[in-house]
Formats: C-alpha cells, sequence, structure tokens
C-alpha cells in the first residue's frame, strides 16, 4: 500500500518567491485536508527557520503559517514542515512541537547525513515524528545511500526520501534506488520526483513497483524548477493500481478547477494538465466524446468528471447517449 505527501505549499512555493500568501496557504490546507491528503508539508519554501537565518522574506513567517495551520490539526492529516540541516536551531524543534505538528522533515544533500543526526535526535526527543530528505540522492549510489540511510534509521528516524531534485533520474535507476533502501531499512521509503526531464509520473511509477510507500506531490505540479508530479496526477495514476482510494479525487479536482487555479492565475501559473484532461486520461475517454458528456452532465445536474470515469468503465469505444444518460440519471 503507497500514500501520499503534498508537498504543494513548502516546494510549490517556489513559483512564487519563498512562500505562498496568507491567503492561499489557508485555501489549500483547507483543500488538502478536505480531500483526505494524508500528510502534508507546508511552509516557508526554505523550511522552518529559513526565514531568520536565510534571508526568505519574500514569504510569511514561521508563525503565521504555523497559526493558520491550527484550524486543520484535526482533520486527519499529519502537518509538518521542512527542516535543512544546515539550518538547524533547537528553538525551532520547540516551536514545531508548541503548534501541534506531526512531523518536521529534516533535508540534507546525500552524503551529508551526519549533520542532521543532531537534528533527528532532537526531533525524536520532542516526540514529534522525525522524517528525512536524502537531496540530490543520486550523488551517491545505491549502495551508498542506503548505508546512510541505515544509519539516520539507527538515530530515530521514522522515514526517508530518496528526492530527485534536478529531475535527473531515469526510472531504472529510481527502481534500483528504491528497492535497495527498502531492503536495508525498515521504515517506509518515500520518492520525491521533479519532472525536468519529463519522467516525473515514470519514476513514481518505478517508486511504488519496487517498495516505496510513500510519493512526493505538489497541486498542478508546483514546485522548483520544471515542478514535479502533479498531487492530482499522482491520485489518479494510483487509482489505476488500486490504490489511494481513501482520497477525494474528484473533490480535489473540483477544488483545483474552482479555487486553486483561479487564485493561481494571479500569478500567471499554467497548469499544464487541467483536471479534465486528467479525467481523461483515468477514464480511457477520448475527446470527441466531451460535447455529449457535457450536455448530460448539465441536464442532470451530475459532476461531469464522475460521470465520464463511470460511463468509461462501461463503454470507451463509443458510449451511447443512452447509456450516457442513464449513468447521468443514477449518478443523480
Amino acid at each position: 500500500m503507497i500514500t501520499l505527501m503534498d508537498c504543494t505549499l513548502r516546494d510549490g512555493a517556489n513559483v512564487v518567491g519563498k512562500g505562498f500568501s496568507a491567503e492561499i496557504t489557508d485555501m489549500v490546507l483547507d483543500g488538502l485536508t478536505s480531500c483526505h491528503v494524508p500528510i502534508i508539508e507546508f511552509g516557508n519554501a526554505g523550511g522552518i527557520g529559513a526565514y531568520e537565518v536565510a534571508g526568505f522574506t519574500n514569504a510569511e513567517t514561521d508563525q503565521t503559517y504555523l497559526d493558520i495551520a491550527q484550524k486543520y490539526l484535526n482533520r486527519g492529516s499529519q502537518l509538518g514542515m521542512f527542516l535543512n540541516a544546515k539550518r538547524y536551531r533547537e528553538k525551532n524543534v520547540a516551536l514545531a512541537k508548541e503548534s501541534g505538528l506531526s512531523f518536521l522533515r529534516v533535508g540534507a544533500d546525500a552524503g551529508d547525513g551526519d549533520i542532521s543526526i543532531p537534528a533527528v535526535r532532537d526531533i525524536k526527543k520532542a516526540g514529534l515524528k522525525a522524517f528525512y530528505s536524502e537531496m540530490k540522492a543520486y550523488l551517491l549510489t545505491a549502495d551508498q545511500l542506503a548505508e546512510e540511510a541505515k544509519k539516520l534509521e539507527d538515530a530515530g528516524l521514522d522515514e526517508i526520501t530518496i528526492m530527485d531534485s534536478a529531475g535527473t533520474m531515469l526510472p531504472g535507476q529510481v527502481a534500483e534506488y528504491t528497492e535497495k533502501l527498502t531492503q536495508t531499512v525498515s521504515i517506509p521509503v518515500a520518492f520525491h520526483c521533479h519532472n525536468n526531464l519529463g519522467l516525473s509520473a515514470a519514476n513514481a511509477v518505478a517508486a511504488y513497483e519496487n517498495g516505496a510507500a510513500i510519493l512526493d506531490c505538489g497541486l498542478m505540479g508546483m514546485a522548483r524548477s520544471a515542478g514535479n508530479l502533479a498531487t492530482e496526477m499522482c491520485v489518479a495514476i494510483m487509482r489505476r493500481y488500486g490504490q489511494m482510494k481513501e482520497i477525494d479525487l474528484y473533490g480535489m479536482l473540483d477544488f483545483i478547477d474552482k479555487r486553486l487555479q483561479p487564485a493561481m492565475d494571479a500569478h500567471s501559473y499554467h497548469n499544464p494538465v487541467p483536471p479534465l484532461d486528467l479525467v481523461l486520461g483515468l477514464s480511457g475517454c477520448h475527446s470527441s466524446f466531451l460535447k455529449k458528456f457535457k450536455a448530460a452532465a448539465q441536464e442532470h445536474q451530475v459532476n461531469l468528471y464522475r460521470l465520464i470515469v463511470e460511463v468509461s468503465a462501461v463503454d470507451q469505444k463509443a458510449p451511447s447517449d443512452e447509456l450516457i444518460a442513464r449513468t447521468a440519471a443514477a449518478l443523480k
């Protein structure tokens, strides 16, 4: 079984500077928790403390983000922040604990695990979960990365992420690294993909097929550089494998259509795969049938995306008007 970590509000913040506004942060936390996304990383793009330590002031303060998150702590999602090991300050662990976070995810370049161990131990001592990002994982061989992962697990780590920070890894590499780490450690192994070679989805599938327990994503693909695997696309792909059924995909697509995409239009952000096109891929419905689907959804006042998926499960080749109308009536 595989689950999801959404990084829109942390990695995705790079598309607007160093952090989203308070308004968008609140909106996205509402959308993600309402759709039952299990793990959410939020805050400054550089992680907790970056505003003060690294001058990431083109963002809200850590305290502002933590205050916004308070009303979403009891919705069933694990909320946490990133923590760059080179910017570690003990007071930030205390702040995360006092604010009710579930985890902090320490990040360091692959090979720099030793500098992260004090932070991992302090996070565990505070009673939080300690996650970890092996940034630029490809800097080490799979064997070397697994050796470092084992050392971090022995320090108390709860989860470790293979991070393809430059989007340079190929599916075969991802398979090798994921398999090696899952054989070496007993904690969950996650994969964080970037899309610089257009392989984020293929790499996520390779990670899933080789034992990854968590996939990192961002709504509408928002992340540094060429972006990440879109959260909604990840959920749709994993649905094809019988996974991530607990996440409300239709609610997520509705949230993107009605709230997130309009808000991001002001930042000139282009959604590479809009929800309707994603649903065509999920269902196997050809776009030439859209006119009749839209008419039926409007007439019966039902969700267009759900109608497409339900009808296509019966007939992808040539769905009849009668089948569409009957399915729409049943959905209503």
